[in-house]
């Protein structure tokens, strides 16, 4: 089995690096905070939309020490538009674990523990911030593996063979002294040149051992299992407003999708579509309720389709809030509100404006 230069690939590497807001320049101390948090925003999240988010985030939780200690509200609600919300809680668990520790553990063992953190993570981290020779595989290294290699097994299935083969591309000694800069090497080389898409073979720095390249499979690799046709679920929610421009809100379960997360009231979200007279049964209070529109939001496994009622009342009643609470609209949108209630109150407000 071939190496791939190591040298080859960091003098490309150096000409060539992303600027990104987490990355430390050379002679720098990589920050363990940073690069976990980081590595925690990009999964399942791309780059592009992770910039905004992540500079918030640091402003307003610079230290791990600062994240441990705010409330879990605080947290979610910094974290509100990213998307998988597990994410948040676990990143608030885990800051509240290496504080209690004293800092980050500088082992792939020891990051693994911690909550929240998984292999790769656990890999990237130790890598980028701690200088342990291992090689951390998301999506761009896979990529990278499967060319290089000609894997023509399809993922998923695929993935422990990738992770195998991957785990032997920092076995040259440049590669093991710049362990850092290796792993941030091979997330840039995947990310750029090697790109799911049409991959610019011909500047590759390891064209010349790309085995993919050689055969003309570059650009089909990795294969993929055909997915699942993704199915739909059906849920209604309320956005009602007093007077003064108070919205009623509600507190999702403290688990489930969503666990812990702000919402309007409504109704279960199930595999069949609600009938106007059945949704308007579960209205959280009683106002002249008009159909508003709809609003569609794709999850991992599901596609959400939502019908939003809106409605105003002078006031609200103490039985009307019941366990919810008020807040006026423009608090509510900085508060812990997912991107699918976002696009909900949008909807709602907007008709109630235009009504």
């Amino acid at each position: 089995m071939i190496t791939p230069p190591a040298h080859a690939l960091l003098h490309w590497y150096d000409r060539h690096r992303r600027s990104l807001p987490w990355r430390f320049r050379e002679g720098e101390t990589p920050d363990p905070y940073r690069v976990w948090l980081s590595e925690i925003m990009l999964q399942q999240t791309t780059v592009k939309a992770v910039g905004p988010y992540y500079l918030r985030f640091v402003e307003k939780f610079p230290t791990v020490q600062a994240l441990a200690h705010a409330e879990r509200d605080e947290v979610l609600a910094a974290w509100a538009g990213l998307g998988y919300y597990s994410r948040a809680r676990n990143l608030h668990a885990c800051a509240q674990a290496v504080a209690a520790l004293g800092g980050f553990p500088r082992t792939v063992e020891g990051l693994r523990a911690l909550p929240g953190i998984g292999a790769y993570t656990a890999a990237a981290v130790a890598a980028i911030a701690f200088g342990v020779p291992v090689v951390p595989v998301d999506g761009n290294v896979e990529r990278v593996t499967a060319r290089l290699y000609n894997v023509q097994d399809p993922l998923p299935g695929a993935r422990k063979k990738l992770a195998q083969l991957a785990s032997g591309l920092n076995g040259e000694e440049p590669a093991r002294l710049r362990p850092s800069d290796f792993a941030q090497a091979l997330f840039d080389l995947g990310s750029s040149l090697c790109s799911p898409r049409q991959p610019a073979c011909g500047l590759c720095p390891w064209q010349g051992v790309c085995m993919g390249a050689a055969q003309g499979t570059a650009a089909t690799l990795p294969r993929k299992t055909p997915k699942a046709e993704r199915p739909v679920r059906y849920g209604v929610h309320f956005m009602v407003m007093d007077d003064v421009g108070n919205v009623l809100l509600r507190k999702r379960p403290e688990t489930g999708l969503l666990a812990a997360m702000t919402e309007l009231p409504g109704t279960d979200w199930r595999t069949t579509p609600w009938g106007e007279a059945e949704a308007l049964a579960h209205a959280p209070v009683d106002a002249a309720w008009h159909k508003a529109g709809a609003v569609k939001h794709v999850f991992t496994h599901f596609t959400l389709n939502v019908v939003v009622y809106a409605a105003r009342v002078a006031r609200f009643s103490n039985q009307a809030v019941g366990e919810g609470f008020l807040l006026p609209v423009a608090q509510a949108k900085a508060t812990s509100l997912p991107s699918i209630m976002q696009k909900c109150m949008t909807t709602g407000y907007d008709f109630l404006h235009r009504a």
